[in-house]
């Protein structure tokens, strides 16, 4: 530990998706960890209205500990933010390309030509609309053609509830042919909308056409508290392996808490989550996953949602889980927890 004051308080925010900060808030055992510390551990998301949820964003907060999608934590480095990409995990989560119901078309190659809805959010980082763009780009490059192949239709997203609304919207009044969605609760939208599937990205075999917003998703932290304080980073991170450690055998549980994260239920949850997405939560920083988040990087740049390049090899440091995996299998962490 340095000289620096120890803070009062960590931070944490999540995607509504599978995450080991998800299974580790669930049980409490991030606050158990840090209490003997005095030390106050805090959800973005059930923080008081006054909070700076935007942070989930801009990463914009001291102390926070991020998992999520990547495009905003490429973002918010890309506009000099000071951030370490400490982790990242894979989980196939449904993506999906939708037609309306009695389209004939069906496969990558069928989207040639079509209008493919590309939404349009007024908000800062419009990861939703990089979501649409890299979902066809995948689609598409799997059959050999590019966005180029396809006609994008921009559709304007404000004043529309709900996730996919806009699209699914536009696809039902035959202003667009079709519509990438994924996760959860897609899988409930696009069951009331009666669209039907055209492609299932999870299907291709190249896990390239599957990169996206949260393939891989990162889990970052503040640059100012690793530097500082890097064993409460460490402890941190060792939370999140045992969460991931208690989950790989529990999956009627992960399913209940996934269920409470993403606000779906438990049929968009079976529907979204192949078998086995309980023992897929452990991070790490393998060649692999830096590859493939790297193409999402230059995939972003090239669409104009990062001002400046990432280095993503070097904005990466395996210090911190390398650690906390030595903190783990020492047992120097809070007491394992009861089931």
């Amino acid at each position: 530990m340095t000289d620096a004051r120890v803070p009062d308080t960590l931070w944490f925010t999540r995607c509504p998706v599978p995450t080991a900060t998800g299974v580790a808030a669930d049980r409490g055992w991030l606050a158990a960890e840090f209490a003997p510390d005095g030390i106050a551990v805090r959800s973005l998301q059930d923080a008081e209205p006054g909070a700076d949820r935007a942070a989930h964003y801009t990463h914009g907060l001291p102390g926070l500990f991020r998992e999520g999608g990547n495009v905003p934590a490429l973002w918010a480095r890309s506009r000099g933010r000071s951030t370490r990409l400490v982790g990242l995990t894979w989980i196939e989560e449904r993506q999906v390309v939708l037609v309306a119901p009695g389209s004939p078309v069906r496969g990558a190659a069928a989207l040639r030509g079509l209008r493919l809805a590309v939404p349009r959010h007024e908000v800062p980082i419009d990861f939703w609309r990089a979501m649409a763009l890299r979902g066809f780009e995948g689609a598409l490059a799997s059959a050999g053609l590019g966005l180029d192949d396809a006609r994008p239709v921009d559709v304007p997203a404000t004043g529309h509830s709900g996730q996919w609304a806009a699209e699914l919207d536009a696809l039902r009044r035959g202003a667009v042919d079709a519509v990438y969605v994924k996760g959860a609760l897609a899988v409930e939208s696009a069951r009331r909308a009666g669209a039907e599937v055209a492609v299932e990205l999870d299907a291709l075999p190249d896990p390239v056409h599957r990169v996206n917003n949260g393939t891989p998703r990162p889990l970052t932290v503040d640059q100012e508290l690793l530097d500082e304080h890097p064993e409460l980073v460490d402890r941190f991170l060792a939370v999140l392996l045992r969460a991931a450690d208690w989950a790989a055998d529990r999956p009627e549980e992960v399913a209940r808490i996934l269920g409470a994260e993403t606000g779906a239920g438990a049929e968009g949850v079976a529907g979204a989550y192949r078998p086995g997405t309980h023992r897929t939560l452990h991070p790490d920083l393998s060649d692999a996953r830096l590859d493939l988040l790297a193409r999402q990087e230059a995939a972003l740049r090239a669409h104009g949602f990062l001002p400046e390049a990432v280095d993503v090899r070097a904005w990466a440091d395996p210090g911190p889980l390398r650690r906390a995996r030595l903190l783990l299998a020492s047992g120097a962490t809070a007491p394992s927890p009861v089931a």
